[in-house]
């Protein structure tokens, strides 16, 4: 694993917010509670969890125009808002929310390699932060979050599996794959794609137990984060 910070109330305004560096990617994950809920819970008693996602036009070596100057968000960014928001709903029980939504702003400040999985890992804290918020005010009266959720990559690279890859392996490995599991160990999402060379189910499952010892140690970084 690369270096791990997180860094909670990093921004004044929203409910929870976080800064999180994994190595030199670095992400702000900031959680809003808005009362209100999208238009296919209307009329339902329970809350939503969504996601937004997007990266500043310098966290790359260069400058990539804003997708708001494009008029449309692309596919990659659509991809990744909603892997965020299925993540985190799989760990929330929604009717304990309430008739509302908390959404999570995903901005990656600078990228070097596994910006949605640190987004992911992130935005647990902030949404965790929020419901104390929602706690404290007793606007609820139970939390809604039944497991932490973490995310990390793995990958094939120079023929050995490795895990949290940087851009540098990223971009030069065999196979990319992007896990998501629970704090008790459940899988929610896994990515997994051979860029060069097919991998085997040798190296499928090698990846696999390195994901699952870094997401470990993920969960435990976001435990102590939320215990200073």
């Amino acid at each position: 694993m690369r270096a791990l910070r997180i860094t909670r109330g990093y921004t004044r305004h929203a409910e929870g917010s976080v800064l999180i560096e994994c190595g030199e990617t670095r992400v702000i994950c900031a959680a809003s509670v808005l009362d209100r809920q999208p238009p296919h819970l209307q009329g339902q008693p329970q809350g939503w969890v969504t996601a937004e996602y997007g990266m500043l036009p310098r966290s790359t070596d260069t400058r990539t125009e804003r997708e708001a100057a494009r008029g449309k968000q692309s596919g990659r960014t659509q991809e990744i808002q909603r892997l965020i928001g299925r993540a985190l709903r799989s760990v929330m029980d929604l009717g304990k929310l309430g008739e509302r939504t908390l959404h999570l702003d995903c901005d990656v400040i600078q990228a070097d390699g596994g910006t949605r999985t640190a987004s992911i890992t992130g935005a647990f804290v902030a949404a965790h932060d929020a419901v104390s918020w929602l706690l404290g005010r007793k606007i609820i009266t139970a939390s809604p979050i039944r497991d932490f959720v973490a995310a990390v990559s793995v990958g094939v690279f120079e023929e050995s599996p490795v895990l949290d890859l940087d851009y540098a392996e990223d971009s030069r490995c065999d196979t990319d794959m992007n896990v998501v599991m629970t704090g008790s160990g459940g899988l929610v999402e896994v990515q997994g794609t051979a860029e060069g060379r097919p991998f085997s189910r040798a190296q499928l499952d090698a990846m696999m137990d390195l994901a699952d010892r870094g997401i470990r140690e993920l969960v435990a970084a976001q435990r102590a984060a939320l215990k200073t």
